[in-house]
Order: C-alpha cells, then structure tokens, then sequence
C-alpha cells in the first residue's frame, strides 16, 4: 500500500491539472493511468516516417483562454504554440472554389463576407464587437463551477439586465437559428454553422448554437494554436509541470475500485493489487458511468443515481482517417491551403440532413469533416512540402462497428478527392481509427465518443452528468469527478480537473466540515426519486 493525500485517476488533461492544483497546495498525490504513457486524448506519435500524427485532438481554442491552464505557465515547460494562416474555412459543395475562411484580422474577415452578401461584414464585426464585450465574464461563467455566480453577476454589470437577458435567449438559440438572425447569406452562416458542429447536438436543437459561438469568436480571437512538434507536446509539459510540483505519476496499471469506508473515499486499488490510501481525496478522471458504475461497489451508490445515470447519452461515435501526404492538398478553393482546419461536405441545409442520418441510423452518403492540415499550422510536423493530415467524422448514435467505420473512411477518402482532386494519388500513409480502435487507447473514449457525453442541453450544466449532479462533489465524502463527464464538459480546457482539485481544498479548509455536509446532503436530495 501507498499513502498519499490524494488519488487522481487517470492522466488526461484534467487529472494533471487536478494533480498540479493539490501539489502546489502542498498535498502528496499520486497520478494513476491505466495506459503505458500518460496524456488521455492528447497524444502523438509517427505512425508514418518523418510525419508526426495527432491521435486524438489537435487543435486547441478552449485551451488558449483555460485558465486552469493559464496558471500551469506551461510555457516555462517546454510549451510552444504555432498557427495557421487562416484559423478555419468552410467548403461547401465539392465544386466550392470559393470557400470562406476565418483570417486573422477580423476586418479582412468582414471585408470578404460582404463581398460575398452585403450586410455580413457589419453583422461580423458586430459580432466580434460583442465577443470583446462579454468574453471575460462570460468565458467564467462557462469554466467557473456549477452555478455559476461571478461570471452571470459580471454579465448583468456589464450589459445591464435587459441586454444580459437578450445574450441568455442568443445563447440558447439553436445553431441554425442563430445563423439565420445574424446573417443574410450562406457564407458566413456556415462559418458559424461549422463550428457549431464540433458538438453533437443538432443544429435545430435549443442550444445548439452556443458552441458556434464560442468557437467562431475564438478563430476570430485567438485562433486554433497547436502545439509545435505535436499533441503530445502539450501532455508532456503538463506531466512535467504536474511532477515537478511534487506529484508521482504511475502508469500502466488500471484503477479497478475506488475504495469506500464509513461513507468516506479512502484510496483506490489497481488490477496489479497495488492499493493507494488516500489521506484526503479521490480525483476521478473517468467518465461518469466507469465511476458510478464499475469503480464504485454496488452498495456505494443510490438507487437513484444508478437510474439517472442509466439514461446517460454519449455523444456521437467518431471515425478519424490519418494521412501521410507527400504534396500540399490540391484543394478546388485555393483559401483552403492556408487554413488549419477545414470544414468541409455540408451547407446549412445539409448539416441538417447530415445530423438527421446520425440520428435514425443511417450511414452518411456524403459525411461532413472536420479535416485539419497540421503541417500548415506547424511546419515540424512532416518535411517540407508535404502534409501530415486528419479527417474525422462521426457515425450514427449506437452504431460502432469496425465494417461501418471501414465503409465511412472510404467515403471520407471519396469527398477529399472531390474537393481536392488528386488528393488520393498524394496519399503515402493511411491509418484509420475506428471507435474499437479510440476506446481501447483510451478508456474514456466509449464507443468513440470523444466529448465524454453528449452536448445536448438535457446533459449539460445542472443534468451532467445526472439530474442533480451538476458540482464536481458526489455523494461520498472526498471522491470527486473530474473529467470531461462533469461540468463544462469535453473539450481541451482542464476545468473540470480544477475545479474538482479546488473543491477537495475547500473541503479541508476551516469551513470544510460544512461544506461536505451541506453538498453532500444537497446531492442526496436532489438525486433522491420516488419514480
């Protein structure tokens, strides 16, 4: 057995902000990772000689305005950022020639969305304008923990009631209906309309449109920053952080229990049969139904958290085809050439039909892409003059299967060609990733759901995971969910890692015996059922 302070499960990017947040408090902590290296979703590797590969994400907005990663400083740990010319495009039909891309300077973004409909420039830089305006308060808002208080105080303060009542409705419009209020043509609607797609709710869905929001503004903004050399750049100068602050990373060896005593969460034991005591906390980077479901023993949790978590939804299974390019994409829209990701495959009619072959079961004819040119936004990623590359796409809700993810990636293949004809005959490595392929890599990654469940509004905020089960807190004292499960939910951000590490601080604070009680009685209420 080892005795630490505190026990965090898993080595994504939130178990190692969690872990850096209590190291710095002074507290042991050990880092348990069932995989053979550290990093959960942000990893690379050269799967073909010469070209660096992003396994599962690549490009990272969220991270560039995280302010749990802001205060890691992972810049003084080896950290460097690069971008593309143009953040993202959009193509649409495969003969778009012409496709809209977001440029760095939102006044030559504007410029060219006018051009194309007049009146979209102005709508743009309104837009931008507005951004500007609410980010710092709404960006707490959105990372801060479940409710959120500062972040909507901020907004009222600077918007005053009215406007700030008017962001609230602009912020649960669906993706499609914000779009259209915005913008009179389909150019800049499918900017927005593209982004919006990160997530897997529908674009006629409420609520849909906040993360085209988010991310159209962050192009705008920030950009899609990558790290120089690769994803796993980004891991490794967080485990550095992480163990020079004083945290032990193990790897290779599976928590298979959360171990509970007295109510209380004691320390977790691994499939090796190594125990760790933990002193203080259990920090779960792990999904919501691996926690309540398997770690945690039977007895361990309510009758109705078990019934609300039997209802959770993962979000959509991805398909994601890695290329090895010996040549630039020939692409039919020259703009494209400079951007580092591509939206590519649907208009604002289509990613409707799109959604709704998810939806019913139906494996897309013509998918749509989130296609990203890393050698573009980082010229050490594969020699020069050539391409390392990624499409991904996703499946139908429920389906899985390695024929139906072969079937898919060929058709992805199929709609490169089109929109960039000559692209196959540049290809010089091919590997797919099938949702089989994504879990087994990464144990949170059920069934290829990249997001940790699903987007939708009835899974956000106060219902994710469950009802009831908004804050990081659970209803064992010392044992928080800190991954992307848990409120803000997916995305490379690491905060729901830090506010699981802050919520175990509080605990031990002066005021700490309070706390416990009152959440932990708030959590048993609200998930109690009669049903």
């Amino acid at each position: 057995m080892r005795s630490v302070d505190a026990v965090v499960i898993g080595s994504g990017p939130n178990g190692l902000v969690a872990a850096t947040v209590l190291a710095d408090a002074g507290w042991d902590v050990a880092i348990v990772e069932a995989q053979p290296d550290p990093g959960g979703a942000i990893r690379s590797a050269e799967l073909f000689p010469g070209f660096v590969t992003d396994l599962f994400s690549a490009f990272y907005p969220l991270a560039a305005v995280s302010p749990a990663l802001a205060a890691m400083n992972l810049d003084q740990h080896g950290l460097e950022w690069s971008h593309a010319p143009y953040a993202v495009g959009h193509a649409r039909e495969p003969q778009d020639a012409d496709a809209p891309v977001v440029r760095p300077d939102p006044r030559d973004t504007a410029a060219d969305l006018d051009a194309r409909h007049r009146g979209d420039g102005r709508a743009w830089l309104d837009l931008v304008e507005r951004w500007h305006l609410v980010k710092e308060p709404f960006l707490q808002s959105l990372f801060g923990p479940f409710p959120p208080v500062k972040g909507p105080v901020g907004l009222v303060r600077t918007l005053g009631t009215g406007d700030a009542l008017r962001l609230a409705r602009f912020l649960a419009l669906p993706a499609r209906r914000m779009a259209h209020e915005l913008f009179g043509g389909d150019a800049a609607r499918v900017l927005l309309l593209g982004n919006a797609m990160h997530a897997d709710a529908p674009p006629d869905a409420p609520g849909s449109g906040v993360m085209g929001f988010i991310l159209t503004m962050l192009a705008q903004d920030s950009g899609y920053p990558v790290p120089v050399g690769g994803s796993g750049a980004l891991s490794e100068s967080m485990v550095h952080r992480a163990t020079l602050a004083g945290a032990q990373l193990y790897c290779g060896d599976e928590v298979v229990s959360v171990d509970v005593r007295h109510g209380r969460a004691v320390g977790v034991t691994t499939a090796s049969g190594v125990r760790f005591h933990a002193r203080h906390a259990v920090i779960a980077d792990v999904s919501a139904p691996s926690l309540f479901g398997s770690l945690l023993a039977a007895e361990h949790v309510s009758a109705g958290i078990r019934r609300d978590l039997s209802a959770f939804e993962w979000d959509t299974p991805v398909v994601k085809v890695n290329y090895a390019l010996d040549r630039k994409i020939p692409w039919r829209s020259t703009n494209l050439s400079e951007a580092g990701t591509v939206h590519m495959g649907a208009d604002d009619d289509g990613l409707v039909h799109w959604m709704a072959d998810l939806t019913t079961g139906r494996l897309p004819a013509s998918p749509f892409l989130l296609f990203g040119q890393m050698t573009t936004a980082d010229p050490a990623r594969s020699p020069e003059g050539t391409e390392s590359a990624w499409a991904y796409t996703h499946l139908p809700r429920g389906i899985t299967d390695d024929d139906s993810a072969r079937v898919v990636a060929e058709r992805v293949d199929q709609l490169l060609e089109a929109h960039a004809p000559g692209f196959v005959e540049s290809i010089v490595g091919r590997h797919v990733q099938r949702p089989s392929d994504l879990e087994a890599a990464n144990a949170n990654l059920v069934g290829g759901a990249v997001n940790g469940g699903t987007a939708q509004l009835h899974q956000q905020l106060l219902f994710r995971p469950g009802p009831g089960l908004g804050r990081t807190e659970t209803t064992i004292d010392g044992l928080f969910l800190g991954s992307a499960s848990a409120h803000p939910g997916g995305g490379v951000h690491g905060v729901s890692g830090l506010n699981a590490a802050t919520a175990a601080l509080r605990q031990r604070g002066p005021l700490g015996w309070l706390r416990r009680r009152a959440t932990t009685q708030l959590t048993e209420l609200v998930t109690r059922s009669r049903y």
